[in-house]
């Protein structure tokens, strides 16, 4: 037998590791929408209830190698917005709804990118994928920024597990979040990805995680 060259058995491993995290995305991603779907469906019907619109909110976002896809996420606005400048929501944000606040708080109106993991452009796990002007706006001000994209992007991250979360309302918030972006990409395993899972659900324990 020939043996492998130190740079294929990396690729091999990479790849290994690729299917592993895709198979693992996808069982539990489809388990997780079947135990969810009655409170989902709650959540919907309470949407249309309290203000005109779509239940989805679906917006343009860059995600592998920058590859364009629309994000899946319940509607929490009066407004929905998919234009070269979006605007970010704030605390007391005059476009929530009252339902859409409590979901935001919550983080509930992330749910619905379960689809997106499906459908394999997302992770469960991975640097939060920005809208498109975002992306444009911060790459020319951040070192090192695209390289966010050279992973999947996922439902929640390393960064999320540290507090970093919600509206960057200046350059150096996103900053330290994107700098937790790139260590994820650096040092990305299933071990890891099943940590941030579990501080995910249990956000009181992130405290001094890493």
């Amino acid at each position: 037998m020939i043996p492998l060259r130190p740079s294929v058995r990396r690729v091999a491993g990479k790849s290994r590791r690729s299917v592993a995290k895709r198979v693992f995305d996808l069982v539990f991603a489809t388990l997780g929408l079947v135990l969810l779907s009655p409170a989902l469906i709650m959540v919907a019907i309470a949407i249309k209830l309290e203000s005109r619109g779509p239940v989805f909110f679906r917006q343009t976002r860059h995600g592998l190698d920058h590859a364009a896809f629309r994000i899946w996420k319940f509607r929490t606005m009066t407004c929905v917005e998919d234009e070269e400048t979006v605007r970010q929501a704030i605390r007391l944000d005059p476009r929530l709804t009252r339902i859409g606040a409590v979901l935001r708080r919550a983080s509930v109106d992330e749910l619905p990118q379960l689809f997106n993991v499906i459908m394999g452009e997302m992770s469960l796990v991975g640097p939060r994928p920005h809208a498109v002007s975002h992306n444009r706006y911060y790459e020319v001000l951040i070192p090192g920024y695209a390289r966010r994209h050279s992973v999947t992007p996922g439902i929640t991250g390393l960064a999320q597990v540290n507090g970093h979360r919600g509206p960057t309302e200046t350059v150096d918030k996103m900053r330290r979040r994107v700098e937790l972006d790139l260590a994820y990409v650096d040092g990305r395993s299933f071990w890891l990805d099943l940590k941030i899972l579990a501080l995910t659900a249990f956000p009181a324990a992130s405290r001094n995680a890493f």
